[in-house]
């Protein structure tokens, strides 16, 4: 096993050849951040430092670290959410992942990558980004803070952006005759290390009732005694 302080030796100690940092917590949701700048300009961006971060109040998190490749510049998904206070959240699932990979591209300011990518947006009805139409699932957001972590090397800004959610989007498509979201029919992607990425197929997933968690009573989800023989199926696979 290898042990290592990533702040004395960096993320790529023997026996490492490249960064190991973004293989170390997998698979991570992917932040697909829709902004408008005070222009008027869209962008359209992924970010697998994602996630949700409360559900009373409904909040989420995401992070555009660093300077644009080639420049001085913070990347547009931080400026856009701080001078206008707005972002929108798309789930990028396995029919969209094409889309999502031009998307990443690092682009001049005034560039619509929802365009370049092939994507129609559609208005929001709380902030002025579009949502994208073909996602399933949306959530507008409000801004509420900006957390600064400590200055990178370059001199770049490392930075969570934090946001309220103030109006969510799903698709009838997705929600099932007993009103949950039908994960199957997701299929959402996730981000993995390296290039590496996966797709959440309906054959992996499985319903885990833990003790004590009657939220969703009345749906499939079963205790560990009665699922525990297809948990060791599944792991066997």
């Amino acid at each position: 096993m290898a042990h290592f302080d990533p702040n004395e030796v960096g993320m790529r100690p023997p026996p490492f050849k490249h960064t190991v940092y973004n293989a170390l917590v997998v698979p991570r949701p992917i932040g697909w951040i829709s902004t408008v700048s005070p222009d008027g300009d869209f962008n359209l961006a992924p970010f697998s430092f994602f996630a949700q971060v409360s559900g009373s109040p409904p909040c989420v998190i995401y992070c555009p670290n660093y300077f644009k490749p080639g420049t001085r510049e913070s990347k547009d998904s931080l400026t856009n959410a701080e001078d206008t206070g707005e972002f929108v959240y798309n789930m990028c699932t396995a029919e969209l992942l094409d889309q999502m990979v031009v998307t990443s591209k690092h682009s001049p300011r005034n560039f619509d990558e929802m365009k370049e990518a092939g994507l129609e947006g559609v208005p929001c009805e709380k902030v002025g980004p579009p949502r994208l139409k073909n996602s399933p699932i949306a959530m507008e957001c409000k801004h509420m803070q900006t957390i600064d972590m400590p200055t990178p090397q370059d001199g770049s800004r490392a930075a969570m952006v934090l946001g309220h959610v103030v109006q969510i989007h799903v698709a009838d498509e997705v929600i099932t005759d007993e009103g949950l979201i039908d994960m199957r029919k997701l299929r959402p992607v996730g981000r993995l290390g390296y290039y590496d990425y996966t797709i959440v197929e309906p054959e992996n997933i499985f319903p885990y009732k833990t003790p004590d968690d009657d939220r969703f009573h009345g749906h499939e989800s079963k205790a560990w005694d009665e699922i525990q023989p297809r948990v060791e199926e599944f792991v066997q696979e």
